[in-house]
């Protein structure tokens, strides 16, 4: 009998203390099998601009300004987004203006898909059509302090060099999923002509270093993308990019530091541009063949930015909270925090190898260094644009958790052997 209430009390202890370490069930992880940092609402738009923009002729995607938004030089939005891009958007709007929004007159502003918001004072004697005064829908606060965290956290790792040529600059990568490269802005400023070889389906950082970025210093007049199909550069432009536009949707240009960046009108710039810290200018021509998010935008004339929206994945997703729009887990509501920093996730980086004599144009040049790994936190998270959500972990990590399990498996031990002892004394007491 002893021995079978022994037994008893020490497999409910044990069970009591399996129960406390039993972790709960990991979400799946990316297909590319990490983390992935999310750009959140701000991923969803091709202009999302933190103060005001100010801009002519055409933005091909969605919009977002914080400020004021002047387009009565003439503007039209929205033209590109299929009907499920627009329902992904904060209430369906393609465009959100968190200040005033001047439209001119006549017909000079045209909302092409979607409807449109703005929270303070239309301005102008034009036709505003599906576009009403409201609250915006976006808090981009919280929206630019995620894009801030991702753009440091990705600024953190360490990546190959490019392979500089007088005004030619190439960017050579290896990696099959990711490739990071490192270049100061004062160098990059310097080319004439800018070249990418990355493999087929990976996606490209290039970590921007310096407090200002202009591509008129050179000037810059074209990036070249290596085409596998082809064997060689092309060109990009919104008629022609490598790999049916492949390499380009998962190309992000990273300028965490810069306060000013300025685009020369006689080229396409391919790939997003994240410089949430930047007062932007898009010069008088030639587009931006992807998203910019930036502090404040301003261009004129061929200035467009095209709707390419970014399908890569940042490596490093952090367990912040969603940003505005997004769904939080389990229903919980209540006040949001600010995203937190963490350290940053490493990922194999653009090691530089000279392109092959079948290339054409052909850069010169020796191969550059690895980026060299560093370790990584575990950590959970989402997505970027275009990619699955992810990310999972345990019930509990850290010192914290394992206090909390010792003492609490201590007590259930405790609690057992109590019982067994009363168990016995009562039995000693009546001389069974």
């Amino acid at each position: 009998m002893r021995t079978s209430i022994s037994a008893a009390v020490a497999l409910g202890g044990s069970l009591a203390l399996a129960a406390l370490v039993v972790p709960t069930a990991a979400t799946a992880a990316p297909a590319r099998g990490g983390t992935c940092f999310d750009l959140g609402v701000a991923g969803k738009y091709g202009e999302f601009v933190e103060g005001d923009d100010t801009h002519k002729p055409d933005a091909e995607g969605a919009v977002a300004v914080g400020g004021n938004a002047d387009f009565s030089r003439g503007f039209t939005i929205g033209n590109e987004l299929t009907p499920e891009e627009i329902a992904a958007l904060p209430g369906g709007y393609s465009l959100v203006v968190g200040g005033n929004l001047n439209i001119g007159g006549g017909a000079h502003f045209r909302l092409m898909k979607g409807k449109g918001v703005y929270a303070g004072t239309l301005v102008g004697g034009g036709r505003a059509d599906n576009v009403e005064q409201g609250a915006s829908p976006i808090d981009f606060a919280k929206e630019f302090a995620n894009l801030r965290h991702v753009s440091t956290e990705l600024a953190k790792t360490t990546g190959g060099a490019p392979v500089v040529d007088g005004k030619k600059i190439t960017f050579t990568g290896t990696d099959a999923t990711t490739n990071v490269f490192t270049v100061a802005a004062d160098v990059l400023q310097k080319a004439g002509d800018v070249y990418l070889k990355v493999p087929a389906g990976s996606t490209t950082i290039i970590n921007v270093t310096g407090a200002s970025y202009d591509q008129t210093k050179a000037p810059t007049t074209g990036f070249w993308i290596w085409d596998h199909a082809k064997g060689a550069y092309v060109q990009d432009d919104k008629t022609q990019s490598a790999d049916g536009g492949a390499e380009r949707a998962e190309l992000l240009w990273n300028l965490p530091t810069a306060t000013s960046v300025t685009k020369h009108s006689g080229n396409a710039w391919p790939g997003g541009v994240l410089a949430p810290n930047a007062a932007f200018d898009l010069g008088t021509g030639g587009p931006v063949n992807g998203s910019v998010w930036a502090k404040s935008l301003t261009g004129s004339g061929g200035a467009e930015t095209h709707h390419y929206p970014f399908a890569g994945c940042l490596p490093g997703g952090t367990a912040t909270t969603p940003p505005s729009g997004s769904p939080s887990p389990s229903g919980a509501t209540g006040p949001s925090e600010s995203p937190k920093p963490s350290e940053s996730a490493t990922t194999p980086g653009g090691a530089s190898a000279t392109p092959g004599a079948s290339e054409s144009p052909q850069p010169s040049g020796s191969g550059s260094a690895a980026p060299t790994p560093s370790p990584s936190a575990s950590r959970t998270g989402s997505t970027g644009g275009g990619s699955n959500s992810g990310g999972g972990g345990l019930a509990f990590t850290g010192a914290e958790g394992i206090t909390a399990l010792t003492v609490g498996g201590a007590a259930v031990l405790a609690a057992g052997g109590g019982i067994l002892y009363a168990v016995r004394r009562k039995k000693a007491g009546s001389g069974a």
